[in-house]
């Protein structure tokens, strides 16, 4: 299903600018927009690259988890 939307005569301009030979202007606004589903994102990453990010977003969490209690700590007194 296709929808139809209107664009300025700038707008137009910019945007095919950006686009490149082997794209429609539907890929182009995928792609300028930025997100992805999930099901394109499967298999970026090996198991081993999964788990160290995993592992780092864990230990970043804890870290900042760490440092409001000490913020909070500070902002009552303690």
């Amino acid at each position: 299903m296709s929808k139809s939307i209107r664009l300025s005569e700038e707008a137009y301009d910019r945007l095919a600018a950006h686009k490149r030979d082997d794209e429609t202007f539907s890929e182009v606004v995928l792609r300028l927009a930025g997100e992805r589903s999930l099901s394109e994102l499967a298999g970026v990453l090996s198991d081993e690259e999964a788990d160290a990010l995993r592992d780092a977003v864990d230990e970043r969490r804890e870290r900042r988890a760490e440092e409001l209690e000490e913020m909070a700590d500070r902002m009552r007194g303690g």
